[in-house]
């Protein structure tokens, strides 16, 4: 197939109907932020909770009518999502969970190098058959062992662990275990064979090599973002693809047909896209689509590859959280704000759950932004869905504003 070729403008209303922050709602409810998880192959999670968690956020900017315990029933009650490794803490879909067999056999390999640790896991696995899901307070496990996590993102890496926490991270990601429930930030376990069908936990891996198998990370991120590029890429991270392995990837999707090159004005490099997603090219090329405001959280699948958006809206963002204050251009914690088919600023937002307050702490909007008045009545609109998302019933405005 030829290369396609995208203005910029083009490029950008592309990526918003993609993830359904331009035009009519494509998501709505629980169904629809199921559905998004699925399209997005797997969707961020961070503890920080200033004015809702990440995943929550990243929901609320495109699902109509979203609430917290929308996912919350998905992962714990219907068991339909799972918290599980993928690009750093994740949340996807359980069906995919025979895709991430050699994740789990590399945690098994990983393993056997803590020789304390299979008379506890032992142990561990026992006492929840017997008295349900435990977090690390309530096993009755204790002392401290020679072990280090896996994952990159947890774990003490010399030195000694804490037994209780060491033997339920380590049996998790094994796959052993899986998240039950959390009370705040604090995770209790329990048996996957009790929330994951057994023709899941039971399935062969569903790759005939590892180069099927990249190919199916590189589709599935290209999926999460809408349009990706063939570079080093924080869109690709917990992938870990070398760049030849990635070359490869993106050659036999190509020659599959299964994602097609795009050539967008002014960009360097080529972006690709799904095969599947290219009727809406011709969505993208038309330049009347209902307005909308929303605002994205700092890991949101759009903004995975921040140079990617620098490079196609104009719109640089740092989420400067573990800025020194000293050094931060705009705070702690700011989520961008689309308008239309535009990143049009950025805005800080906190919620009190016990006043139920949500305030609007500052408001910075791009240079070249036109204030009008369906900017201020999409603001508007925006402010009152997410007031309702945080569960708040009053909207408190800091006089600091500009």
């Amino acid at each position: 197939m030829a290369r396609i070729q995208l203005t910029r403008e083009e490029a950008c209303r592309f990526l918003l109907l993609k993830q359904g922050l331009l035009g009519r709602w494509r998501f709505s409810g629980k169904e629809g932020a199921l559905a998004y998880v699925r399209q997005a192959g797997c969707i961020q999670f961070d503890p920080v909770d200033v004015c809702g968690r990440n995943a929550d956020l990243t929901l609320q900017s495109r699902v109509r009518g979203y609430r917290k315990e929308m996912l919350s029933d998905l992962l714990y009650t219907s068991h339909a999502l799972i918290d599980y490794p993928d690009k750093e803490l994740a949340i996807w879909p359980v069906e995919d969970w025979p895709a991430f067999r050699n994740y789990r056999e590399r945690s098994l390999a990983h393993a056997q190098r803590f020789p304390e640790l299979p008379a506890l896991e032992k142990e561990t696995i026992a006492f929840i058959e017997q008295h349900g899901p435990v977090s690390s307070d309530t096993l009755p496990i204790e002392g401290k062992i020679h072990w280090h996590s896996s994952m990159h993102w947890s774990g003490n890496w010399g030195g000694l662990s804490e037994a209780s926490r060491s033997c339920l991270e380590q049996l998790y990601t094994d796959g052993v275990l899986v998240i039950h429930h959390k009370a705040g930030t604090r995770k209790f376990y329990d048996l996957a064979s009790r929330h994951i069908a057994q023709e899941l936990l039971q399935a062969p891996w569903p790759f005939a090599g590892e180069a099927e198998y990249a190919a199916w990370r590189v589709r599935r991120r290209i999926g999460a973002v809408g349009l990706l590029w063939n570079r080093h890429s924080d869109a690709l991270l917990g992938t870990y693809l070398d760049k030849g392995v990635r070359d490869k990837a993106f050659l036999d999707l190509l020659d599959a047909g299964s994602i097609c090159e795009i050539q967008v004005a002014d960009v360097r490099y080529p972006l690709y896209c799904l095969a599947e997603d290219l009727p809406l090219l011709s969505e993208a090329r038309e330049k009347t689509h209902a307005f909308r405001v929303s605002f994205l959280a700092p890991l949101d699948p759009l903004l995975w590859d921040r140079k990617l958006i620098e490079a196609l809206f104009g719109f640089a963002y740092s989420w400067e959280i573990y800025t020194p204050k000293e050094k931060r251009k705009y705070g702690y914690y700011v989520l961008p704000i689309v308008a239309g088919a535009r990143f049009a600023g950025r805005i800080e937002l906190a919620a009190d759950s016990k006043e139920k307050t949500l305030t609007l702490r500052n408001l910075w909007w791009e240079p070249g932004i036109r204030q009008s008045r369906r900017l201020s009545d999409g603001l508007e609109a925006a402010l009152e869905r997410f007031l309702a998302f945080s569960e708040s019933s009053t909207l408190k405005r800091e006089d600091m504003m500009p």
